[in-house]
């Protein structure tokens, strides 16, 4: 007869009440079936676990040494009865995401549809600001993870890349650029141009690109510096400036022909967006859900 959780649990439970009518008493059995199941015990093992006596049972050596696998069993099996509860109460939970602007207001709701349809009793909240401010949160243990554009160095933080986006140069359809060819990096940044605010993912991505290529990001000739992609995209649209945004943020209003993207000779202004949290925290099993979500599906179907 294989060994099984149930003797284990018997065996602890007498080791544990110190006489087998305890155990018993405390299992809710007869002395009988206790006493049964652990003489089973030590027929399987081939050696006695308790030296009995008329007043009182002790453990032998081969008991001494079953006891912590057989509290380990019992602790195992309770863990992943509460961590399976756990799951199933919070497939029925919410689902609390922080995001960096450009994400939260272009990319994650697309994200988010799918992933509805395929857990519909989780309900979605939302805290989108700047990576900087998300950082922040998921320190103070006011947000559980976050999803941001721009990778950083954090010891207490788990980075992991869950996709990757592009930025392009946006200017207004009637910019001048648009009339060039074989465009340089350098005839840009003779523009005015129109940037996120200093701690935000795309223009720590944007700056980082210019310098690789040898200018430096100082030297832009900037005339606004705007909270939001939202507020971007409405400032290049009204002639204001030109600017770097993900593809992604921008497709409805190429569509509309509101603006137009341009390549840059020799320039791809590639990024990924990370997923960062706590390496210290146990993150919710609706977060591990939308986590594995992302990691085993193409994300490109829905930007």
């Amino acid at each position: 007869m294989p060994l099984n959780f149930h003797q284990l649990h018997i065996f602890h439970t007498v080791a544990e009440r110190g006489s087998f009518s305890a155990a018993a008493q405390a299992l809710y059995m007869t002395q009988p079936a206790v006493t049964m199941q652990v003489q089973s015990l030590e027929e399987y093992f081939g050696t006695k676990l308790f030296m009995r006596s008329t007043k009182k049972i002790e453990l032998t050596e081969a008991g001494k040494v079953l006891l912590p696998y057989a509290k380990r069993s019992i602790d195992l099996i309770r863990d992943t009865d509460q961590a399976m509860t756990s799951f199933t109460q919070q497939q029925k939970g919410r689902l609390l995401i922080g995001a960096s602007l450009t994400i939260g207001e272009s990319i994650l709701p697309r994200w988010l549809g799918p992933f509805g349809k395929e857990y519909p009793n989780i309900g979605i909240s939302m805290k989108v600001m700047n990576t900087t401010h998300l950082i922040e949160e998921i320190e103070n243990h006011q947000l559980n993870f976050a999803i941001i554009e721009a990778p950083i160095e954090h010891h207490d933080l788990q980075i992991e890349a869950v996709m990757e986006d592009e930025l392009m140069l946006v200017v207004p359809a009637d910019h001048p650029l648009t009339k060039r060819d074989d465009l340089e990096l350098a005839d840009v940044l003779e523009y005015p141009f129109i940037l996120r605010e200093q701690g935000s993912g795309t223009r720590q991505v944007a700056e980082d690109i210019l310098i690789a290529h040898g200018h430096n990001p100082q030297s832009l000739k900037i005339v606004m510096e705007l909270g939001s992609t939202g507020a971007i995209k409405s400032a290049v649209e009204a002639g204001l400036g030109i600017s770097f945004l993900s593809v992604s943020s921008v497709k409805h209003e190429i569509a509309l022909g509101l603006i137009r993207t341009i390549p840059i000779k020799n320039v791809t202004f590639k990024r990924k967006f990370y997923s960062v949290y706590l390496k210290s925290s146990l993150l919710p099993i609706s977060a591990v859900t939308f986590l594995n979500f992302l990691r085993e599906r193409d994300l490109s179907q829905w930007l």
